[in-house]
């Protein structure tokens, strides 16, 4: 690759790097503005206009009389004063300016490179595709919201929740494979046995992070709060209480917690099975990567144990969803970086 050439990958995965690291922060507020109840306080969806705020005495008092007609207000804040909802205005307001600036330096990262030839069809194609997966998790942003303010709402549909933070996570694993392969060489050698145990090991990440938008959609973090026995049981009563029994999966406070506690011990074991599999005959860096996941998983779950029994405290609840996307991001990682074994000659 000459010189030339491995700049310009440099710069794409510079461009990438800052747009994941974007991501993380957008997660991060998305999060803290779900634990602030701050969601609906922006009760219209203005992709251009919308990113100026209110200037004067007059405009925010228009958008609170905007606000004090959801349902939200009405059985939940009512009596609200002005300066309360300043205060979930502005984290609804810096998450979507969080999302627009990155909307803006992903097309403008994709059509600099584009224009300038930088990556080949195929990684373009790549590229464009992940826009496609930001735009409509924008969309899906705003759908969110609109469920919220339907009647009888106090907050958004916990499954278009779910939707929205699995979204910007597929958004993410996307990036951080894309810096994984772009313009490097090689990779780690490996059977199919270990590749596919990965690959198992980052779907099952995925999962546990969807079943903990449900948890978060729900509040249901907010109940049951001891461990390990969960209303008195490590399997508790009333898990299948809905008919069709699919709908404890997505409407069953109980069952949410119950699977999301369930799907930590599984993604744990995963984790171990995979190191223990993989340990002696690994490289330096495969270990490092399988080190720093068994580091984090028993990080991650401390830190949903301490969220559960302190009945969701602000910070644990944040630093709990941040390490998710850091195990998701050395998870995809390890992945990509994996390549079939070349057989002996």
């Amino acid at each position: 690759m000459g010189d030339a050439a491995g700049e310009n990958l440099r710069a794409v995965r510079l461009w990438l790097a800052i747009t994941v690291l974007l991501v993380v922060v957008m997660v991060l507020v998305g999060g803290a503005t779900r634990l602030t109840d701050s969601g609906l306080s922006i009760t219209e969806w203005k992709p251009v206009v919308g990113a100026i705020p209110p200037l004067s005495q007059d405009d925010w008092q228009a958008e609170f009389t905007l606000y004090q007609q959801t349902p939200q207000y009405a059985l939940l804040n009512d009596g609200m004063s002005l300066a309360e909802f300043k205060f979930i205005y502005w984290w609804e307001w810096g998450h979507r300016q969080l999302g627009r600036l990155i909307g803006l330096i992903f097309l403008g990262g994709l059509i600099w490179f584009a224009v300038r030839r930088v990556v080949n069809l195929r990684q373009g194609l790549m590229l464009f595709a992940t826009g496609l997966l930001l735009g409509t998790q924008g969309l899906i942003g705003w759908i969110m919201v609109a469920s919220g303010l339907e009647p009888g709402m106090t907050a958004v549909a916990p499954v278009k929740l779910t939707l929205h933070l699995t979204l910007a996570c597929l958004f993410f694993a996307a990036l951080i494979a894309l810096i994984a392969r772009l313009g490097r060489e090689g990779g780690d050698s490996a059977s199919p046995g270990v590749r596919i145990g990965a690959w198992v090991m980052t779907i099952a990440i995925f999962i546990q992070i969807a079943l903990g938008g449900l948890v978060a959609g729900h509040d249901a973090g907010l109940t049951y709060n001891s461990w390990p026995l969960m209303d008195g049981a490590f399997i508790p009563e009333g898990l299948v209480s809905l008919s069709p029994a699919w709908m404890n999966v997505v409407d069953n406070i109980l069952a949410i917690q119950f699977n999301h506690r369930i799907g930590a011990y599984v993604l744990a074991l995963l984790i171990g099975l995979h190191t223990f599999f993989v340990w002696r005959n690994a490289a330096p860096a495969v270990r490092q990567r399988l080190a720093g996941l068994t580091a984090l998983v028993v990080v991650q779950m401390v830190l949903g144990i301490v969220t559960l029994l302190y009945v969701v405290p602000f910070i644990p609840a944040l630093a709990h969803q941040g390490v998710a996307l850091i195990m998701l991001a050395v998870a995809v990682w390890h992945t990509a970086r994996l390549r079939p074994a070349v057989p002996a000659a």
